[in-house]
C-alpha cells in the first residue's frame, strides 16, 4: 500500500463497465464476507466482468460476482458467485432506490480494494451507452492519442 491512494490496495477494475456505462455517481460500500472469500479476494482471485448491484427486501446485494475459492480452503470454502449483502448507511440505501427505480439506470461494481484490511467496493450510477456512444468515446480517445504523439515528435 502507497500513501498516493490514502492506503488503498486495488485488487479488481471494472474497466469494461465504463466502456459500456456513463457512470453518474459513484459511492464506497463495504461487503460481508466469509473469511475464505477475504483470503481469496487478498490474492486478487475476483472477477468483475459481469457483475451488478441490486435492492432486494431494502438491502443492496452485488450479484453475479466471482470470488474464486480459496487456494487452501477445505470442504467449508464459499460457493463463487453468491450474492454478497453490501454495507451502507440507511440514508445511502434509500438514494440507491431511488435512483434504481428510474428507467435506464443500474448499480455497477466499478473496483474492488482493501482499506486498512477491509473490503471495499466502488458502486456507480450508471446509465447505459447506445453503440454510437462507444463508437464516439473510441473515437475521441485515438484523436486525443493522435495529438499526443504529434506534440510529442515536435518537441
Amino acid at each position: 500500500m502507497d500513501r498516493k491512494t490514502g492506503g488503498e490496495k486495488l485488487v479488481a477494475s471494472n474497466k469494461k463497465a465504463f466502456h459500456d456505462y456513463f457512470i453518474l455517481d459513484k459511492l464506497e460500500a463495504g461487503m460481508v464476507l466469509l473469511g475464505t472469500e477475504v483470503k481469496s479476494i487478498r490474492e486478487g482471485r475476483i472477477n468483475l466482468k459481469d457483475s451488478y448491484a441490486a435492492v432486494r427486501e431494502g438491502a443492496p446485494y452485488l450479484m453475479n460476482c466471482h470470488i474464486s475459492p480459496y487456494s487452501h480452503g477445505n470442504r467449508e470454502n464459499h460457493e463463487p458467485t453468491r450474492a454478497r449483502k453490501l454495507l451502507l448507511h440507511q440514508k445511502e440505501i434509500r438514494k440507491l432506490i431511488g435512483k434504481t427505480q428510474e428507467k435506464g439506470l443500474t448499480l455497477v461494481p466499478l473496483r474492488v480494494y482493501l482499506v486498512r484490511g477491509r473490503v471495499k467496493v466502488e458502486l456507480g450510477v450508471a446509465r447505459g451507452k447506445k453503440d454510437y456512444d462507444k463508437r464516439e468515446a473510441e473515437r475521441r480517445r485515438e484523436t486525443d492519442r493522435e495529438t499526443r504523439a504529434a506534440l510529442k515528435t515536435r518537441r
